[in-house]
């Protein structure tokens, strides 16, 4: 088993769950983050006035799956997010020693 964690662009979302939903991974968290890669943010004018935007609004996306899921649901990811642009994301994955769903005692491939 593996954890797939995902920065990607927010409005990009709605199609990756789409892809990953597509592929069988049913469940997944998201949560609003703030970061910078590379691009090390932007400047932006506001009212005349020219300010530093140091952390750009990102979702980190975390979904864990069996070892046969871990390809597609990666290339699903990386072919739904993508725009092309500087800003795209990263995916990290990580193996999982245990996973236990806590209603049912279950636990590995069962689990998730």
């Amino acid at each position: 088993m593996k954890l797939i964690t995902a920065i990607l662009r927010p409005h990009k979302l709605d199609q990756v769950r789409a892809a990953l939903d597509a592929i069988g991974v049913r469940g997944i968290t998201a949560t609003e983050v703030k970061g910078f890669g590379r691009q090390k943010g932007h400047t932006e004018l506001y009212r005349g006035a020219e300010y530093v935007v140091d952390f750009l609004p990102k979702i980190k996306l975390e979904a864990a799956v069996d070892d046969a899921l871990v390809a597609p649901a990666i290339e699903a990811i990386e072919t739904a997010a993508r725009t092309g642009k500087i800003g795209d994301g990263k995916i990290f994955v990580y193996d999982l020693q245990q996973v236990i769903r806590i209603r049912t005692g279950e636990s590995g491939n069962e689990a998730l």
